[in-house]
């Protein structure tokens, strides 16, 4: 039976991979795409996932525009890693046929989760705006939900914005420390998705002349040669699309459950992930986290899925 799932997202393209990928797995009923800033402000994020649902023909999936700002904290983009609107590779003008809909993405989140009550897993890959709005519309919406899925913190690894956060979490630090505290959240940081990049074989095997196959090649070699080298990798970081794979692959990422805290002071603090592995705290876990993956089974699952959905 596959999982009803809601995706907050804020494409950019390792989240227009997460976005194929959840289209096309056969365990995944994408109910929704809610849009938020990241990669970009929120206007071109909304255009980008509907360009995407238009690309791979799925205009039965309803979009919401979310939050265009953070919460306190100033908005930052990053068009500087994702390109020119957020997103490489060329993509449909959007139609009519994905206009979103007409409540903004916090509501639409809770009328999601009260349709499919206990069913309904919400995966937030971007900055957590959107999810934490919708916590204030409806505070027992983490009873509503089976699970709240989080691609964002860096629990031991470098962060890849400052020197101890990610850039989902530093982006609204106050949004993501809210999520974190009060959702019971399974959280798949840094840790697991910084250095698991797609094959680098694979993606030079990409047609680049095809409309699909051509958008995920510039998908998969979003980061920059200066990207690479400070990361020490040798492909992108596909970050967002391991949350999806953990969803279908109970085997693939080393889940422990910890208590688990975010800053949101300024400063280094802001956005910072922090997991009392040791319990220092004294507290009882609110939340799972990943700190490790199966590399290879992850390249697998997510190469699969995309060749099929490309073909």
């Amino acid at each position: 039976m596959s999982t009803p799932l809601l995706l907050d997202t804020d494409p950019g393209c390792d989240d227009a991979l997460a976005i194929v990928f959840a289209l096309e797995h056969a365990d995944i009923d994408l109910v929704g795409l809610t849009s938020i800033f990241g990669n970009a402000p929120t206007a071109d994020t909304t255009r980008n996932a509907r360009s995407i649902l238009e690309l791979f023909d799925r205009t039965d999936v309803p979009v919401a525009a979310g939050a265009d700002e953070p919460l306190l904290v100033d908005l930052d983009t990053a068009e500087h890693i994702h390109g020119p609107g957020g997103i490489k590779g060329d993509l449909p003008e959007p139609t009519t046929a994905t206009e979103p809909v007409s409540v903004p993405a916090a509501q639409f989140i809770v009328d999601q989760a009260r349709e499919h009550e206990g069913e309904l897993t919400l995966a937030a890959v971007g900055r957590l705006t959107n999810v934490a709005l919708a916590l204030a519309l409806e505070p027992d919406l983490p009873d509503l939900l089976d699970e709240t899925l989080i691609m964002g913190g860096s629990a031991f690894e470098a962060g890849n914005v400052s020197p101890l956060a990610s850039a989902n979490f530093w982006g609204d630090p106050h949004a993501a420390r809210r999520v974190v505290r009060d959702t019971d959240p399974t959280v798949v940081p840094l840790d697991a998705t910084q250095h698991s990049g797609l094959p680098a074989a694979w993606i030079e095997g990409l047609a680049r002349d095809a409309p699909r196959s051509g958008a995920v090649y510039e998908w998969a070699t979003y980061y920059s040669q200066d990207d690479l080298d400070r990361y020490g990798i040798e492909t992108a970081a596909i970050h967002d699309v391991m949350a999806l794979a953990g969803l279908v692959d109970d085997d693939l990422l080393e889940m422990e459950a910890h208590f688990m805290e975010v800053g949101a002071d300024d400063g280094l603090a802001q956005g910072a992930l922090a997991v009392d592995v040791q319990g220092t705290r004294d507290e009882d876990p609110n939340g799972r986290v990943a700190l490790g993956v199966d590399a290879d089974r992850y390249r697998e699952l997510v190469t699969d899925t995309i060749d099929r959905a490309i073909e």
